[in-house]
């Protein structure tokens, strides 16, 4: 099954309240409920847009693939890429934990990452 994920990118953002954060970005009260709580189960081509843009993502960092059992598919099957995993990016935690001398290793890296 293909589903929307957007817990995954707002938590990588540091986005701490997605409704007010949406709102603010103009989408309406009702389509920031269904982000947030995860009921959006389809969204409108220029909606995904937006939301890539406000986000700095594609929409495959939104979606998120769980096969069904019955759902076989080599290693290298580009859908793989979206596959669901128990992992979740928790940047500002694991920056918390990094000794104070290796965080500016980590910006250099970033800042390199970024401007490429």
């Amino acid at each position: 099954m293909l589903r929307l994920n957007f817990e995954r990118i707002f938590k990588a953002r540091g986005i701490e309240r997605p409704f007010s954060y949406l709102l603010k970005a103009g989408f309406s009260d009702n389509f920031a409920t269904k982000i947030k709580k995860g009921y959006a189960q389809t969204i409108r081509s220029h909606e995904l847009e937006k939301l890539c843009l406000l986000l700095r993502c594609s929409p495959n960092d939104l979606y998120e693939w769980i096969p069904d059992n019955d759902t076989e598919v080599d290693a290298k099957h580009p859908m793989n890429k979206i596959r669901q995993t128990n992992k979740m990016i928790d940047i500002t935690k694991a920056l918390h934990s990094v000794p104070l001398d290796r965080l500016e290793e980590i910006e250099k890296y970033i800042k390199g990452q970024v401007e490429q």
